[in-house]
């Protein structure tokens, strides 16, 4: 899979065909789930034909009969870590081609849909599923104004920034902040997210995407 194709051709898509995930797909989907799930702890549900949840007048989605509940633990960084491991899930489905949208707040919770214990917590959703199209691209924030790119730094801080670029967020506004630190000879990134309700979601969105571009792991990150 080339990672840096998959995140230029996904984009959000909020009307979907009336079709239902075909059975490899699904077979896929639920394997990567699972897998996301083992590895971070979350709680992650894939809810299948369920069409009430996304009504078209609030949200203006259409045909949404699929969507991923982004569950976990409540703790400090559970809305961070749903954005890491959602994107996750988002960019493997689109590779396997189903269209997808990150929603932070317009649907309903349907009774006796979701399992939700009493210490955890629903943070988002993602509708899912094949799309009437595959979504329109937005303009993109040039690199140098949530990071403090120079041309001195290494190039995989600069391919990071690319896969940052490439990145979800609400309102398409890209609030994040992306800051090289090297100290000893050791490169880090310090990255903060932005203000609003859905910034630690979106950071991290964006430290995924970096991560995949730039080919490091979670060990580059200043905690």
């Amino acid at each position: 899979m080339n990672i840096m194709k998959v995140m230029e051709e996904r984009h959000a898509v909020r009307k979907y065909q009336d079709l239902p995930i075909n059975d490899e797909d699904l077979k896929r989907l639920k394997e990567e789930i699972a897998q996301v799930n083992k590895e971070s702890g979350l709680n992650i549900q894939l809810i299948l034909d369920e069409p009430k949840a996304f009504d078209p007048a609030y949200g203006h989605f259409e045909g949404v009969r699929n969507y991923i509940a982004l569950i976990g633990r409540k703790g400090e960084n559970l809305e961070e870590r749903c954005g890491y491991y959602g994107e996750k899930i988002v960019l493997f489905a689109q590779s396997i081609g189903l269209n997808t949208c990150w929603v932070g707040g317009t649907y309903k919770k349907i009774d006796n849909v979701l399992e939700i214990a009493k210490d955890e917590e629903l943070v988002c959703m993602i509708t899912i599923g094949y799309g009437e199209g595959h979504g329109q691209p937005h303009a993109l924030k040039e690199v140098s104004k949530f990071s403090n790119e120079d041309p001195n730094q290494p190039e995989w801080f600069k391919l990071g920034l690319q896969g940052v670029r490439l990145a979800p967020s609400a309102h398409n506004e890209q609030k994040w902040h992306f800051f090289y630190d090297e100290e000893n000879g050791v490169g880090k990134v310090d990255a903060r997210p932005g203000i609003g309700d859905f910034a630690k979601i979106d950071l991290g969105i964006a430290k995924y995407n970096f991560e995949q571009a730039s080919g490091k792991d979670s060990s580059i990150w200043i905690k």
